[in-house]
């Protein structure tokens, strides 16, 4: 089973109305399966600061965070979500061995 595919089970713990997991090594210098992007919306983080949302994640991924190099999260309530549609864009790696 390939990373992107681990990520996207282990986050189904936070039973999210939407879930995108993109593999963006291709935009890195550091290899494959190394650098991705995750948007979850969930009721879970209803009243929860962006700190506290990114630890639910982590402790949902629990060993996985150490095999792989770099996650850039999104993470939104459904209401949230509902008024923006969609999450930024990652922004192209600047070099320095990413």
């Amino acid at each position: 089973m390939d990373m992107q595919h681990r990520i996207e089970l282990a986050l189904g713990a936070l039973q999210p109305e939407h879930l995108s997991v993109l593999d963006e090594s291709h935009m890195h210098s550091r290899g494959l399966q190394t650098h991705f992007k995750a948007v979850v919306v969930s009721e879970q983080f209803t009243g929860l600061n962006r700190v506290k949302r990114h630890q639910k994640v982590y402790a949902a991924l629990g060993d996985l965070m150490g095999e792989f190099h770099a996650l850039a999260l999104h993470t939104y309530t459904p209401e949230e979500w509902a008024e923006i549609g969609t999450a930024p864009a990652s922004p192209t790696c600047a070099g320095g061995g990413h």
